[in-house]
Parts: C-alpha cells; structure tokens; sequence
C-alpha cells in the first residue's frame, strides 16, 4: 500500500502563486508516475500534470507556463508550482501515484487538498 499526503492549498488572489506539495509513504514501493489532477465543483476530475520517474513531464494546455511539476524521487515527494493563478483554477487537487507494488502496478491518490482562487 502507499499514502498520499497532499498539503499546499488555501486561498489565493488571482494572480497570485501557491505550491502543493505531495508526500508518498508505505512499504516496498517503486513509484513510476507521479501527478496532480483536480476536479471544480461539478466537474470531472482532471489531469493538471505528471511527471515520470525520469523527469519527463506533460501538462493539461490550461496550465502550461503558468504550473510546473517536479520531484523529489529519493524522498518520493512530488511539487506543484502554480503561479499566474485564475478563479478557475479553483478545484481541489488530488495527487496521484503509480506505484510497483509487489506484485503488480496500482494507482493510488490522495485526498485532496483545496485551491481557492478569488477574483
């Protein structure tokens, strides 16, 4: 099994920048891709950005140039830089792991952790 603990969010003025920041723990893990998705009230959730286990990243086309995300894999953290924010970049963002569990690959997420953008 792997946890993932999401933290960074809160309230932001558009324009502004906030930094989630993920946290994967558990036993006999390998995590290939790591990434942000979230979903604004009734809506689906979304893929915001990942990032593979050797740095290759792919962003959602809202977001390019104004979000990055990066890792750290010795301490299996995963980060998102997001500046330039927009009142529709409010949503909850859940983070997301695909891990080598013994004996097979398995997606794991977060709970989320709530962006607020006010106008």
């Amino acid at each position: 099994q792997v946890q993932l603990v999401e933290s960074g969010g809160g309230l932001v003025q558009a324009g502004g920048s906030r930094r989630l920041s993920c946290a994967a723990s558990g036993s006999r893990f390998s995590i290939n891709v790591m990434g942000w998705y979230r979903q604004a009230p009734g809506k689906q959730r979304e893929l915001v950005a990942t990032i593979s286990s050797s740095g290759r990243t792919n962003y959602a086309n809202s977001v390019k140039g104004r979000f990055t995300i990066s890792r750290d894999n010795a301490k299996n953290l995963v980060y998102l830089e997001m500046n330039s924010l927009k009142p529709e970049d409010t949503a909850v963002y859940y983070c997301n792991a695909n891990a080598w569990v013994p004996p097979r690959d398995t997606d794991y997420w977060g709970k989320g952790t709530l962006v607020t953008v006010s106008s």
